[in-house]
């Protein structure tokens, strides 16, 4: 038996993938807002795919604000942008 692959729905395209291939936004107990890139931190996470395209849609159906049901500062958007295109 292979092992078993956790998989999550990406906020864009609402595919499930591998964990191993999205990005994962957390919201803390405290309501901060960061980029998890260990995909360890606690909190509650929301996944977004490793593409340009799946988060711009993810930006305009707000999708990020209503998993981790809270406002998205600008600097998150901006930092997972350019995560986005450094990948």
């Amino acid at each position: 038996m292979g092992k078993n692959v956790p998989l999550r729905k990406c906020l864009g395209c609402d595919e499930m993938l591998g964990k191993k291939g999205l990005l994962r936004v957390v919201r803390s107990k405290d309501g901060d807002i960061s980029i998890d890139l260990t995909g360890k931190k606690s909190g509650r996470g929301a996944y977004i795919c490793n593409d340009k395209e799946c988060f711009e849609k993810a930006v305009k159906k707000r999708s990020l604000e209503r998993a981790l049901k809270c406002q998205i500062p600008a600097e998150i958007y901006e930092s997972l942008r350019e995560q986005i295109q450094n990948e």
